[in-house]
């Protein structure tokens, strides 16, 4: 069964470039594990749910 957050290396928002997008995704997972006092152990969940949300965002806005 594939996790809700499992990344898929080719389903990233294609109107942007990669960097872009992994700009935008780095800048949420940090800000999400700002609200978590940066308690480690959680990294790649704040990563791949930032990715997750900015595939939401990106594809709720080209409609």
């Amino acid at each position: 069964m594939k996790n809700q957050f499992e990344p898929d290396l080719y389903d990233y928002c294609e109107d942007i470039d990669l960097d872009e997008f992994r700009e935008m995704v780095a800048v949420s997972a940090y800000f999400r594990a700002e609200k978590r006092d940066f308690n480690p152990g959680q990294e790649l969940d704040d990563w791949l749910e930032a990715e997750h949300e900015i595939r939401k965002q990106r594809r709720y806005w080209l409609k």
